[in-house]
């Protein structure tokens, strides 16, 4: 291993890079919005106005490298947990009820087991959260994927009832820490880098279970837990880590401050940082550092017992979040 920190850049994934091609296509992708568009780029979720009232709240999103994990360990049904639970959460920060789920999945040869293990997976957590799983494609490309290599992506759609508006984000709010099962499925390409050279069924004193068993740990859904909050918004951890979606659900001019102190942060992520001598700036800005979801709260009503991780503050200077 090298003798300098990793990050996630290096690891052949630029968070930076993709942000600033974003930037140059939002002009092309706005251009195909008329008034029913409530919410295009940029949330989580983008939101459709319902003639009718209401709206729809649609998200796609992929598993990235994890499916690396899940073919070398040979278990994919969590796989179909992950994608599914993934695009669960980006709508229900919009406060939407999931109506239907679509996968694409694509690969060099198609092997009936694996497919089936992802299809259970995905059924599983359609049930949970009270969705269909509608349909899909299922595609064969050899020659684009290797053999034994595939790639899943998902799309989802739900119901929000009404207006969507919530009370106003103001500073003084708290913000609550749901946690996370790690790593979930974003840093894997990096994580990939650190343990290279170690087997899946490894087991690291500080993690108890072999790393496969944690690398491989789905994607917690939290439909319930939202819906049992008085929430005013919401930023699901995922690809850009806290430092990059927590700023997501804020307002211009106001930023975040978290303790870090003030929630327990799983043992996989303190072996990343230290086997790969990564930066505490690069780990909050490419894991969820063990919050999958930090919820805004008026701090009135707040309910007892829950991780308070942090406050909303006004935003003083270049960074959004300030981590203590």
């Amino acid at each position: 291993m090298s003798s300098e920190g990793l990050s996630y850049a290096a690891a052949g994934v630029d968070i930076e890079a993709y942000e600033r091609a974003l930037e140059r296509v939002k002009p092309l992708i706005a251009a195909t919005h008329g008034k029913e568009v409530a919410v295009g780029v940029g949330p989580f979720a983008g939101l459709y106005a319902l003639p009718g009232g209401g709206h729809l709240a649609a998200s796609a999103d992929g598993v990235g490298t994890k499916i690396k994990v899940a073919i070398a360990a040979g278990k994919h049904r969590g796989i179909g947990v992950d994608i599914v639970n993934h695009c669960v959460n980006d709508i229900a920060t919009a406060g939407a009820r999931p109506l239907f789920f679509l996968d694409y999945f694509a690969t060099g040869q198609l092997d009936p087991e694996v497919f089936s293990q992802l299809v259970e997976g995905m059924t599983a957590a359609c049930r949970e959260a009270g969705c269909a799983l509608l349909g899909g494609e299922t595609a064969e490309m050899p020659g684009v994927y290797a053999l034994g290599d595939y790639d899943l992506a998902g799309f989802i759609v739900g119901l929000v009832d009404g207006g969507f508006g919530r009370p106003a984000v103001r500073a003084g709010d708290v913000l609550v820490g749901l946690p996370s099962r790690g790593l979930h499925t974003n840093g894997y390409s990096l994580v990939r880098k650190v343990f290279e050279d170690v087997p899946l069924s490894h087991v690291f004193q500080e993690l108890g279970k072999p790393l496969g068993e944690v690398l491989l740990e789905p994607h917690r859904s939290y439909l319930a837990d939202l819906n049992g909050l008085p929430w005013k918004a919401v930023a699901h951890i995922t690809g850009g880590g806290v430092l990059g979606n927590l700023p997501r659900c804020l307002p211009d001019g106001l930023g975040a401050r978290l303790d870090s102190g003030a929630w327990p942060v799983p043992p996989i992520f303190d072996l990343v940082r230290r086997r790969g001598r990564v930066t505490d700036d690069e780990m909050f800005g490419t894991f969820n550092m063990g919050l999958g979801m930090i919820v805004v709260v008026d701090p009135q009503e707040a309910p007892k017992g829950e991780m308070v991780v942090g406050e909303v503050v006004p935003q003083s200077g270049p960074d959004r979040v300030v981590i203590s």
